[in-house]
């Protein structure tokens, strides 16, 4: 496992870090307690460093269970959690100091932590970037000691730049995968002036650049692979990356024969890691193997310039004239 600095925190986490969406459970099906514990150990023992979570995966069981892994361990694992998304509606109006120190108060005791390492806001509505008073308030709450550290995870690359112009804004989280290539073309430069750090999330595009899909896979009717394409529930770009479905699977197809000796993730995730910018990527583990298949990118060979060009094209035939513009 390699390390990386996230940002001005000088938390120095691992490259391939975990996500905990699905920690515990497949999107759809009922969250388990032993099987997010195997899922946190398998992480840990391959030298990840940093947990990402929010105070709405599987309705705070996903904090909960992290908790508990790390009541009494000796390694210092960094812990990342997002608030907000429990707002009902989820409008700006409600990222209110109050709101937020709640949600953080409440996060603290399912973690069992005294600080948060690093709160994130959860993909606020645009205009929530426009309030100064928010994000001064934030500075506050990191002068009690509730939190260390403070950032953003945001869904559109605007809402990344808007982001950074607050000085205590020390990391971003942001969609980038082969399939959004816009954050590298217009955000990663300025964040690396300001030192700011760079989480990056759906990295597989939802599992789409794992390249095991195919026009006759099911999903559960729970799972936001079945029900949100469309983006039916929360913004559609959080489901294959906003790509139609069919059109990712002929990019695959592509991308595959391209790589025919090297496994599509691996090739997925390594792509991201060639961006210097990028502090960490957290793609999501629901069992064990699967932190292995991820962590071992971490030390795969290099991608040439040859192969990173053919990534680009691809993209350019398939995907950016229907999601570039979106996000």
């Amino acid at each position: 496992m390699q390390y990386r600095k996230l940002g001005r925190t000088g938390f120095e986490i691992s490259e391939i870090s975990l996500g905990t969406w699905q920690l515990g459970g497949v999107w759809g099906l009922d969250f388990n307690d032993s099987a997010a514990e195997d899922v946190l150990a398998a992480a840990v023992e391959h030298g990840v460093n940093f947990f990402d979570t929010a105070d709405v995966y599987s309705d705070g069981l996903s904090e909960t269970a992290i908790g508990k892994f790390l009541k009494g361990r000796r390694d210092r694992i960094y812990v990342a959690t997002k608030a907000g998304r429990k707002l009902d509606p989820h409008v700006a109006s409600g990222y209110t100091p109050s709101n937020i120190q709640g949600f953080i108060e409440d996060s603290l005791k399912r973690l069992q932590l005294d600080c948060l390492d690093l709160l994130q806001l959860h993909c606020p509505p645009t205009e929530t970037y426009r309030d100064a008073g928010l994000f001064s308030a934030l500075d506050k709450m990191k002068e009690k000691g509730l939190i260390r550290h403070y950032g953003v995870s945001v869904e559109k690359v605007e809402e990344a730049l808007m982001a950074i112009e607050y000085p205590g804004v020390e990391t971003v989280q942001i969609i980038f995968n082969m399939f959004r290539l816009k954050p590298a073309e217009e955000f990663f430069k300025k964040a690396a002036e300001k030192n700011v750090g760079i989480i990056v999330r759906v990295p597989l595009a939802s599992g789409l650049l794992t390249g095991k899909f195919n026009s006759n896979t099911e999903f559960n009717e729970n799972d936001h692979r079945f029900f949100n394409r469309e983006g039916q529930r929360f913004d559609k770009g959080e489901t294959f990356s906003g790509v139609d479905y069919e059109a990712g699977l002929k990019a695959v197809a592509e991308l595959s024969g391209s790589f025919p000796n090297r496994e599509l993730a691996d090739v997925a995730l390594k792509y991201i890691l060639e961006h210097d910018e990028v502090s960490c990527v957290i793609p999501g583990a629901s069992r064990a193997d699967q932190i292995e298949r991820n962590v071992k990118s971490s030390d795969a060979p290099n991608l040439t310039q040859k192969e990173m060009d053919i990534i680009k094209g691809v993209y350019d035939k398939y995907i950016r004239k229907s999601v570039h513009h979106m996000w």
